[in-house]
Protein backbone atom coordinates (compact mmCIF):
# COMPACT_ATOMS: atom_id res chain seq x y z
CA UNK A 1 0.00 0.00 0.00
CA UNK A 2 1.39 3.56 -0.93
CA UNK A 3 1.18 6.36 1.39
CA UNK A 4 1.42 9.87 0.63
CA UNK A 5 4.87 11.03 2.34
CA UNK A 6 5.22 14.50 3.65
CA UNK A 7 8.88 15.76 2.92
CA UNK A 8 9.29 18.69 5.69
CA UNK A 9 12.24 20.98 5.60
CA UNK A 10 13.89 22.10 8.49
CA UNK A 11 13.93 25.98 8.36
CA UNK A 12 15.59 27.42 11.53
CA UNK A 13 12.15 29.50 11.76
CA UNK A 14 10.53 28.61 15.54
CA UNK A 15 7.65 29.18 13.71
CA UNK A 16 7.46 27.31 11.09
CA UNK A 17 9.40 24.37 12.63
CA UNK A 18 7.00 24.31 15.61
CA UNK A 19 4.37 23.06 12.93
CA UNK A 20 6.63 20.35 11.61
CA UNK A 21 7.45 19.11 15.54
CA UNK A 22 3.98 19.09 15.89
CA UNK A 23 2.40 17.30 12.82
CA UNK A 24 5.32 14.78 13.25
CA UNK A 25 4.50 13.94 16.92
CA UNK A 26 0.72 13.60 16.01
CA UNK A 27 1.91 11.28 13.31
CA UNK A 28 4.22 9.25 15.83
CA UNK A 29 1.41 9.16 18.42
CA UNK A 30 -1.30 7.89 16.08
CA UNK A 31 1.05 5.04 15.43
CA UNK A 32 2.76 6.25 12.08
CA UNK A 33 6.06 6.48 11.05
CA UNK A 34 8.21 9.40 10.78
CA UNK A 35 12.18 9.97 9.35
CA UNK A 36 14.19 12.19 11.09
CA UNK A 37 17.72 13.38 11.60
CA UNK A 38 20.28 12.34 14.10
CA UNK A 39 24.18 13.41 14.69
CA UNK A 40 24.94 9.86 13.19
CA UNK A 41 22.10 8.80 10.11
CA UNK A 42 18.70 9.13 9.38
CA UNK A 43 16.71 7.35 11.59
CA UNK A 44 12.85 5.88 10.69
CA UNK A 45 10.82 6.38 13.87
CA UNK A 46 7.71 5.22 15.89
CA UNK A 47 6.47 4.95 19.26
CA UNK A 48 8.57 2.27 21.03
CA UNK A 49 5.90 1.43 23.23
CA UNK A 50 3.37 0.75 20.30
CA UNK A 51 3.72 -2.91 18.82
CA UNK A 52 1.73 -2.28 16.18
CA UNK A 53 3.40 1.03 15.09
CA UNK A 54 6.87 -0.28 15.14
CA UNK A 55 6.06 -3.85 12.83
CA UNK A 56 5.22 -0.80 10.37
CA UNK A 57 9.00 -0.02 11.18
CA UNK A 58 10.08 -3.73 9.93
CA UNK A 59 7.71 -3.50 7.07
CA UNK A 60 8.10 -0.43 5.36
CA UNK A 61 12.22 -0.88 5.95
CA UNK A 62 11.76 -4.82 4.64
CA UNK A 63 14.03 -5.74 7.74
CA UNK A 64 14.24 -9.02 9.45
CA UNK A 65 11.88 -9.12 13.13
CA UNK A 66 14.67 -10.57 14.89
CA UNK A 67 17.24 -7.66 14.59
CA UNK A 68 16.29 -5.26 17.55
CA UNK A 69 15.59 -1.30 17.30
CA UNK A 70 17.15 1.61 19.67
CA UNK A 71 15.17 3.28 21.58
CA UNK A 72 15.41 7.31 21.47
CA UNK A 73 15.01 9.04 24.78
CA UNK A 74 15.51 12.86 25.60
CA UNK A 75 16.01 12.31 29.15
CA UNK A 76 17.50 10.12 32.22
CA UNK A 77 14.14 9.51 33.26
CA UNK A 78 13.58 7.47 30.50
CA UNK A 79 16.38 4.79 31.36
CA UNK A 80 15.01 3.91 34.41
CA UNK A 81 11.21 3.36 33.03
CA UNK A 82 13.03 1.31 30.25
CA UNK A 83 15.48 -0.97 31.76
CA UNK A 84 14.69 -2.77 34.61
CA UNK A 85 18.28 -2.48 35.89
CA UNK A 86 20.98 1.00 35.40
CA UNK A 87 24.00 -0.29 36.91
CA UNK A 88 26.74 2.01 37.33
CA UNK A 89 28.91 1.64 34.46
CA UNK A 90 25.79 2.71 32.29
CA UNK A 91 24.89 6.11 34.14
CA UNK A 92 28.77 6.50 34.35
CA UNK A 93 28.74 6.37 30.57
CA UNK A 94 25.31 8.46 30.51
CA UNK A 95 27.25 11.57 32.18
CA UNK A 96 29.74 11.24 29.73
CA UNK A 97 28.60 10.20 26.56
CA UNK A 98 25.11 11.49 26.38
CA UNK A 99 23.52 13.41 24.62
CA UNK A 100 25.74 11.47 21.40
CA UNK A 101 26.34 8.75 19.58
CA UNK A 102 25.82 6.33 22.31
CA UNK A 103 23.93 3.33 22.42
CA UNK A 104 23.32 0.83 25.69
CA UNK A 105 21.81 -2.53 26.14
CA UNK A 106 20.62 -2.79 29.36
CA UNK A 107 17.88 -5.41 31.03
CA UNK A 108 14.48 -3.91 29.76
CA UNK A 109 11.56 -3.34 31.59
CA UNK A 110 8.23 -5.06 31.36
CA UNK A 111 6.68 -2.11 29.74
CA UNK A 112 9.23 -2.55 26.54
CA UNK A 113 7.56 -4.97 24.09
CA UNK A 114 9.18 -8.16 22.69
CA UNK A 115 7.99 -6.67 18.84
CA UNK A 116 11.30 -3.83 19.13
CA UNK A 117 13.71 -6.35 21.05
CA UNK A 118 14.15 -9.19 18.84
CA UNK A 119 12.48 -11.63 21.68
CA UNK A 120 15.53 -10.73 24.16
CA UNK A 121 15.06 -9.58 27.28
CA UNK A 122 17.24 -6.60 26.57
CA UNK A 123 16.67 -3.13 25.35
CA UNK A 124 18.88 -0.98 23.12
CA UNK A 125 18.64 3.32 24.40
CA UNK A 126 20.55 6.09 22.97
CA UNK A 127 20.01 9.58 23.77
CA UNK A 128 20.77 11.75 20.36
CA UNK A 129 22.12 14.84 20.27
CA UNK A 130 20.96 16.48 17.21
CA UNK A 131 18.80 19.43 18.08
CA UNK A 132 16.17 17.97 15.83
CA UNK A 133 16.29 14.34 17.07
CA UNK A 134 16.00 15.63 20.73
CA UNK A 135 12.95 18.32 20.00
CA UNK A 136 11.21 15.53 18.17
CA UNK A 137 11.37 12.85 21.14
CA UNK A 138 10.21 16.21 23.38
CA UNK A 139 7.60 17.40 21.46
CA UNK A 140 6.25 14.03 20.26
CA UNK A 141 5.78 12.99 24.07
CA UNK A 142 6.98 9.17 23.07
CA UNK A 143 10.05 7.36 22.95
CA UNK A 144 10.87 6.82 19.80
CA UNK A 145 12.18 2.94 18.18
CA UNK A 146 13.90 4.06 15.15
CA UNK A 147 16.35 1.82 12.73
CA UNK A 148 18.56 4.18 9.76
CA UNK A 149 15.96 4.97 7.33
CA UNK A 150 16.63 3.00 4.46
CA UNK A 151 15.47 -0.10 2.94
CA UNK A 152 17.26 -2.68 4.36
CA UNK A 153 20.29 -4.09 3.59
CA UNK A 154 21.07 -0.95 1.38
CA UNK A 155 23.54 1.87 2.65
CA UNK A 156 22.44 3.92 5.91
CA UNK A 157 21.00 7.32 4.80
CA UNK A 158 23.12 10.62 5.43
CA UNK A 159 20.82 12.93 3.27
CA UNK A 160 17.46 13.41 3.07
CA UNK A 161 17.26 12.58 -0.78
CA UNK A 162 18.48 9.71 0.36
CA UNK A 163 15.48 8.72 2.80
CA UNK A 164 13.13 9.64 -0.02
CA UNK A 165 14.76 7.94 -2.77
CA UNK A 166 14.40 4.05 -0.30
CA UNK A 167 10.87 5.51 1.61
CA UNK A 168 8.74 8.15 0.21
CA UNK A 169 5.22 6.20 -0.50
CA UNK A 170 5.93 4.03 2.52
CA UNK A 171 6.09 6.20 5.67
CA UNK A 172 3.95 8.93 6.45
CA UNK A 173 6.64 11.67 7.09
CA UNK A 174 10.53 12.70 6.63
CA UNK A 175 11.96 15.70 8.30
CA UNK A 176 14.54 17.03 5.98
CA UNK A 177 17.88 18.71 7.75
CA UNK A 178 21.02 17.78 5.95
CA UNK A 179 22.90 18.37 9.29
CA UNK A 180 23.99 14.85 9.97
CA UNK A 181 27.66 14.75 10.71
CA UNK A 182 29.28 11.55 11.56
CA UNK A 183 28.34 9.53 9.01
CA UNK A 184 28.12 6.28 10.59
CA UNK A 185 25.64 4.60 13.45
CA UNK A 186 26.44 4.85 17.15
CA UNK A 187 28.26 2.76 19.09
CA UNK A 188 26.20 -0.21 20.76
CA UNK A 189 27.88 -1.42 24.29
CA UNK A 190 26.24 -4.18 26.09
CA UNK A 191 25.53 -3.70 30.08
CA UNK A 192 23.14 -6.23 30.33
CA UNK A 193 26.29 -9.02 31.39
CA UNK A 194 29.57 -8.54 33.99
CA UNK A 195 31.95 -7.36 30.94
CA UNK A 196 30.79 -4.72 28.99
CA UNK A 197 31.19 -5.51 25.18
CA UNK A 198 31.09 -3.38 22.02
CA UNK A 199 27.87 -5.08 19.66
CA UNK A 200 28.96 -2.26 17.33
CA UNK A 201 31.31 -0.12 16.55
CA UNK A 202 31.47 3.84 16.03
CA UNK A 203 32.24 6.89 16.89
CA UNK A 204 32.68 6.27 20.31
CA UNK A 205 35.94 3.71 20.61
CA UNK A 206 37.07 1.08 22.83
CA UNK A 207 39.79 3.49 24.39
CA UNK A 208 36.91 6.23 24.85
CA UNK A 209 34.95 3.54 27.01
CA UNK A 210 37.81 2.10 28.78
CA UNK A 211 38.90 5.29 30.59
CA UNK A 212 35.63 5.63 31.88
CA UNK A 213 34.35 2.05 33.25
CA UNK A 214 37.91 0.25 32.49
CA UNK A 215 37.85 -3.45 30.30
CA UNK A 216 36.04 -3.46 27.66
CA UNK A 217 35.52 -6.08 25.26
CA UNK A 218 34.53 -6.48 21.58
CA UNK A 219 32.11 -9.13 20.50
CA UNK A 220 34.23 -11.58 17.41
CA UNK A 221 30.80 -10.59 15.40
CA UNK A 222 31.68 -7.09 14.77
CA UNK A 223 34.56 -8.51 12.41
CA UNK A 224 33.50 -12.22 11.83
CA UNK A 225 29.83 -11.74 11.61
CA UNK A 226 27.33 -13.83 13.65
CA UNK A 227 27.05 -17.71 13.35
CA UNK A 228 23.56 -18.88 11.66
CA UNK A 229 20.83 -19.73 14.02
CA UNK A 230 22.20 -17.49 16.39
CA UNK A 231 19.49 -13.70 17.77
CA UNK A 232 21.28 -10.95 16.84
CA UNK A 233 22.14 -8.88 20.18
CA UNK A 234 21.94 -5.93 18.33
CA UNK A 235 21.19 -4.05 15.08
CA UNK A 236 23.14 -4.30 12.10
CA UNK A 237 25.23 -7.75 13.74
CA UNK A 238 23.79 -10.84 11.82
CA UNK A 239 22.78 -10.09 7.99
CA UNK A 240 24.58 -8.54 5.27
CA UNK A 241 24.02 -4.78 5.52
CA UNK A 242 24.69 -1.18 4.10
CA UNK A 243 25.50 -2.73 1.07
CA UNK A 244 25.14 -1.34 -3.03
CA UNK A 245 24.24 -3.27 -5.59
CA UNK A 246 27.79 -4.13 -6.64
CA UNK A 247 29.66 -7.35 -5.86
CA UNK A 248 31.97 -5.54 -3.56
CA UNK A 249 35.46 -7.43 -1.89
CA UNK A 250 37.16 -5.90 0.54
CA UNK A 251 41.12 -5.66 -0.70
CA UNK A 252 43.88 -5.37 2.68
CA UNK A 253 47.26 -4.12 1.49
CA UNK A 254 49.22 -1.42 0.21
CA UNK A 255 48.30 1.25 -2.69
CA UNK A 256 50.78 -0.37 -5.39
CA UNK A 257 49.34 -4.26 -4.38
CA UNK A 258 45.79 -2.83 -4.61
CA UNK A 259 46.06 -1.31 -8.12
CA UNK A 260 48.22 -4.57 -9.22
CA UNK A 261 45.11 -6.90 -8.39
CA UNK A 262 42.51 -4.72 -9.56
CA UNK A 263 44.71 -4.72 -13.30
CA UNK A 264 44.89 -8.17 -13.13
CA UNK A 265 41.19 -8.55 -12.81
CA UNK A 266 40.60 -6.44 -15.42
CA UNK A 267 38.46 -8.73 -17.28
CA UNK A 268 35.20 -7.77 -15.04
CA UNK A 269 35.10 -4.26 -15.61
CA UNK A 270 35.82 -3.49 -12.07
CA UNK A 271 35.16 -0.03 -9.73
CA UNK A 272 37.10 0.84 -7.04
CA UNK A 273 36.21 2.43 -3.74
CA UNK A 274 39.35 4.08 -2.90
CA UNK A 275 40.60 6.54 -0.25
CA UNK A 276 40.93 10.56 -1.15
CA UNK A 277 43.19 11.57 -4.24
CA UNK A 278 43.76 7.65 -5.35
CA UNK A 279 41.30 7.76 -8.30
CA UNK A 280 43.32 9.46 -10.48
CA UNK A 281 46.31 6.84 -10.09
CA UNK A 282 43.96 4.08 -10.87
CA UNK A 283 42.60 4.24 -14.17
CA UNK A 284 39.51 2.71 -13.27
CA UNK A 285 36.14 4.16 -12.29
CA UNK A 286 36.07 4.95 -8.72
CA UNK A 287 34.37 6.69 -5.80
CA UNK A 288 36.81 7.96 -3.38
CA UNK A 289 35.70 7.79 0.38
CA UNK A 290 37.86 9.50 2.44
CA UNK A 291 41.69 10.07 3.54
CA UNK A 292 43.64 7.46 4.45
CA UNK A 293 44.22 6.91 7.75
CA UNK A 294 41.38 9.51 8.63
CA UNK A 295 38.52 7.15 10.57
CA UNK A 296 36.60 10.84 11.21
CA UNK A 297 36.65 11.88 7.06
CA UNK A 298 35.85 8.17 5.90
CA UNK A 299 32.76 7.69 8.48
CA UNK A 300 31.60 11.10 7.32
CA UNK A 301 31.44 9.85 3.24
CA UNK A 302 31.48 5.87 3.62
CA UNK A 303 27.65 5.08 2.91
CA UNK A 304 27.04 8.36 0.46
CA UNK A 305 30.24 7.03 -1.80
CA UNK A 306 28.45 3.38 -1.17
CA UNK A 307 25.19 4.86 -2.22
CA UNK A 308 27.44 6.54 -5.32
CA UNK A 309 28.31 3.00 -6.89
CA UNK A 310 24.81 1.99 -7.11
CA UNK A 311 24.46 5.50 -9.38
CA UNK A 312 27.71 4.41 -11.67
CA UNK A 313 25.71 1.28 -11.74
CA UNK A 314 28.91 -0.62 -10.60
CA UNK A 315 28.96 -4.68 -10.86
CA UNK A 316 32.17 -5.62 -9.08
CA UNK A 317 33.65 -3.74 -6.96
CA UNK A 318 37.35 -3.54 -4.67
CA UNK A 319 37.86 -1.10 -1.88
CA UNK A 320 40.57 -0.13 0.01
CA UNK A 321 40.59 -1.53 3.31
CA UNK A 322 40.62 0.87 6.03
CA UNK A 323 42.38 0.54 9.59
CA UNK A 324 40.73 -1.65 12.25
CA UNK A 325 41.23 0.83 15.46
CA UNK A 326 39.81 3.90 16.79
CA UNK A 327 37.09 5.25 14.31
CA UNK A 328 38.66 3.20 11.21
CA UNK A 329 37.52 0.35 12.96
CA UNK A 330 33.63 1.37 12.51
CA UNK A 331 34.43 1.82 8.96
CA UNK A 332 35.90 -1.12 8.43
CA UNK A 333 32.76 -2.78 9.96
CA UNK A 334 30.12 -1.20 7.77
CA UNK A 335 32.31 -2.00 4.37
CA UNK A 336 33.17 -5.99 5.33
CA UNK A 337 29.04 -6.10 5.84
CA UNK A 338 28.20 -4.32 2.30
CA UNK A 339 31.30 -6.78 0.98
CA UNK A 340 29.33 -10.26 2.76
CA UNK A 341 32.94 -10.91 4.47
CA UNK A 342 34.69 -11.13 1.18
CA UNK A 343 38.28 -9.73 2.26
CA UNK A 344 41.63 -10.83 0.60
CA UNK A 345 44.64 -10.46 2.04
CA UNK A 346 47.36 -9.34 -0.94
Amino acid sequence: MTVETIVANITGNPKEDDKIYDKAGEILRAGGLVAFPTETVYGLGADALDVKASAKIYAAKGRPSDNPLIVHIADMDALYKLSSEVPKTALKLAEKFWPGPLTMILKKSDIVPDSITGGLGTVAIRMPSHKVAAELIRKSGVYIAAPSANTSGKPSPTLASHVIKDLSGKIDMIIADDTVDIGVESTIIDLSEEVPAILRPGYITKEMFEEVIGRVTIDPAITDGVKAGVVPRAPGMKYKHYAPKADVTLLEGTFEQFKAYVDAHADQNPSCLCFTGEAEKLGWPCVEYGREGDGADQAKHIFRSLRALDEQGDGVVYARCPKKDGLSMAVYNRLIRAAAFRVIQL
